[in-house]
């Protein structure tokens, strides 16, 4: 009984650090660059972002968990508009399409 209770313990602490190590990569902030062509700037679609999305979803009663590349344009349009009303975001202003992060670097 002792060797199958050794067992199931290495068993269970792999599954715990396999688990921690999965979340360690979802922890990483991935981001997108989309272009906004009514205001002709480009914004990063990153975790910040997301976060004025849900809130213009639900002022909207949209559904939050809907993917913003699919929909449609006119919504689109609608959901730059109210964004460039609600907070001061990095934008790139049509910068040769190039986001803050490298005009940070450029910069040093």
């Amino acid at each position: 009984m002792a060797i199958h209770s050794k067992y199931l313990s290495a068993v269970l602490i792999a599954a715990a650090l396999s688990c921690s190590a999965a979340g360690t990569g979802c922890a990483e902030h991935h981001f997108y660059r989309v272009y906004d062509p009514y205001y002709t700037d480009y914004h990063r679609w990153d975790n910040d972002e997301i976060v004025y999305y849900r809130q213009w979803s639900n002022e909207t009663h949209r559904d939050a968990d809907r993917d913003f590349r699919r929909l449609r344009p006119e919504e689109q349009k609608e959901y730059w508009t109210w964004r460039h009303n609600h907070g001061d975001r990095d934008h790139d202003h049509g910068r040769n399409g190039r986001d803050k992060d490298h005009r940070d670097k450029d910069n040093r």
